[in-house]
């Protein structure tokens, strides 16, 4: 298991309840090796989000197992799960997430802050260095570009060190050439820190660029990905 950042064993997932609970995730298998990008691709509604949330602990499944980083996360109850959360995923959203009453580098700072982790804001700011925002310490959300504030979301992720990244349709809200450079930091990232990095995209030129592409289809694995499983 060691050399497997993310594995999943036949997990299934329903959201919401009575009449309106759906089935989402339909026995999924999947491995992810350490330091793989894998790119999470298929039609609206296949449950590749979903699929990624799960990855990251922010699902829980009903049936099945995730193991990430070699823990065990049905083991763990909800604090834990957070503190582990904290500590080994970055996660990275379409919409950014940040704190608007918050400054950039407050923002970067806060999870650190909330782990009670020394030195947060020195190593914020160094973060927001690494992403190119070094000028842009003390601005708020609303004070910077989509661009810029969904580099300030990628400094948060990283600033724990995290051995796994995870990022679902990071330049859904950006124009191409912005969007571009946020794809191109985050391969940067993943390579430069060795991470594990898994991208949820409907757009197949970016998947590409990852080392493997897993399709979903109604919440199931397309054949492709059966190398993936074992």
């Amino acid at each position: 298991m060691q050399d497997k950042a993310i594995a999943l064993h036949d997990v299934d997932l329903s959201l919401g309840r009575g009449a309106a609970r759906v089935h989402i995730l339909k026995g999924i298998s999947l491995n992810i090796p350490k330091g793989e990008a894998v790119g999470l691709v298929g039609p609206s509604g296949s449950g590749k989000s979903t699929l990624l949330m799960t990855m990251a602990g922010l699902e829980r499944p009903d049936s099945g197992k995730v193991i990430v980083d070699g823990t065990d996360l049905s083991g763990l109850d909800e604090d834990a799960l957070a503190r582990f959360r904290g500590r080994r995923i970055g996660i990275v959203f379409q919409s950014f997430h940040l704190v608007p009453t918050m400054t950039a580098l407050e923002n970067v700072a806060l999870p650190l802050e909330l782990a009670g982790e020394d030195e947060a804001f020195e190593r914020a700011e160094a973060e927001l260095q690494a992403v190119g925002l070094g000028s842009r310490l003390h601005h708020y959300p609303a004070q910077l570009s989509g661009g810029e504030q969904q580099r300030v979301a990628i400094a948060r992720a990283i600033v724990p060190n995290p051995a796994i990244l995870v990022a679902d349709e990071p330049t859904g809200n950006l124009d191409e050439n912005t969007g571009g450079s946020i794809i191109d930091l985050l391969f940067a990232l993943k390579r430069d820190r060795g991470a594990t990095l898994v991208l949820v995209t409907h757009d197949l030129n970016l998947a590409r660029l990852c080392d493997r592409m897993v399709r979903l289809r109604s919440g199931q694995l397309e054949a492709d990905a059966a190398s993936a499983v074992a």
